[in-house]
């Protein structure tokens, strides 16, 4: 009889026991540390020659993290060179215009449509004569008269021409000859800045946590190559029922207690927003209401120096 009566105290004080740490339990809000996710991709696609980083790194703004072969990007310089000499050679003739041999032709070229020109008059005077004394033929007039039309165009065509030359290549040409220069140098700066993206580089400072690719892999532009979390940016998430948010003000000190080394945090709650997903709930024991609406708390430690090394995702106590 003595040890049944021990036997149901026992019970009791078991019974009792765990009431009393499932009402501390719910007395307090769990959630989770949490910290600033950050990822860094390509610019460009290529293939992985070089990984200069490993998982679970720091890293600081500027580091190389990777190294990657974009063979077509070295072929678009390639080209974008030769089209900056081609055009630039053509702005420059363009603004010297004419040279002394282009000269020198143009003034061989006149002087011998002068002298067809001449002769041409001199022939048409001739055969004026005889076609009034009727010693020539209208058709054999006709084409004197058409020769020296002929040679009177060639001739003023060549005036033009050298009077072009001697103003100069018009202002239109210049311009379109210096913008296609333009225009290919852009495309040549383009090209090389393409070429500089083959280095991954880290905009800011980075815990690394996890690299998706491995050396010799393609890494596609815009694929997050690396992953991970801001240093120092560590902060509190909770989920509160609707019942208890009355408990809770944004500016408001409370404690957070790191379940896994019992360390106590003074931190500030930073915002209070509704949840409307029930898959974001971080509480491991919810304790509310079907009906109840249910809210997420963030808050900021006060001292993030102390609170930088406390792991992703462990368990905390909004005390």
């Amino acid at each position: 009889m003595m040890q049944k009566n021990i036997f149901l105290l026992f019970i009791v004080l078991y019974v009792f026991t765990a009431c009393e740490k499932k009402k501390e339990r719910l007395n307090d809000s769990e959630g989770k540390a949490k910290k600033e996710v950050i990822s860094f991709a390509p610019k460009v696609t290529g293939r992985i020659l070089k990984i200069y980083v490993s998982e679970g790194q720091f890293i600081k703004k500027g580091d190389t993290l990777a190294l990657l072969d974009v063979p077509e990007v070295s072929a678009k310089i390639a080209q974008a060179q030769g089209a900056v000499s081609a055009a630039t050679a053509q702005e420059q003739m363009a603004k010297n215009g004419a040279t002394t041999d282009q000269l020198k032709q143009l003034q061989a070229k006149y002087k011998g449509l002068r002298e067809q020109y001449e002769f041409a008059q001199k022939s048409f005077k001739r055969a004026s004569n005889m076609y009034r004394d009727s010693l020539m033929s209208p058709q054999a007039y006709d084409e004197v008269y058409a020769k020296l039309q002929g040679a009177k165009a060639q001739y003023d065509a060549v005036i033009a021409e050298q009077d072009d030359v001697k103003r100069g290549t018009r202002f239109e040409k210049v311009e379109m000859a210096s913008g296609q220069a333009s225009q290919a140098k852009g495309a040549l700066q383009e090209a090389n800045v393409a070429y500089s993206e083959r280095y991954i580089i880290a905009t800011n400072d980075m815990e690394v946590e996890t690299i998706s690719l491995n050396v010799g892999e393609l890494a596609t532009a815009g694929y997050a190559l690396f992953n991970g979390y801001i240093p120092e940016s560590t902060y509190f998430r909770f989920t509160i029922p609707e019942s208890e948010i009355l408990k809770y003000k944004k500016g408001q000190t409370v404690t957070i207690e790191v379940v896994y080394n019992k360390e106590n945090i003074q931190g500030v709650i930073s915002y209070i927003k509704q949840l409307t997903r029930y898959a974001d709930i971080t509480t491991a024991y919810p304790d509310y209401q079907l009906q109840d609406a249910i809210y997420e708390i963030k808050v900021k430690p006060n001292d993030i120096h102390k609170s930088k090394d406390i792991l992703v995702n462990a368990n905390v106590i909004l005390k």
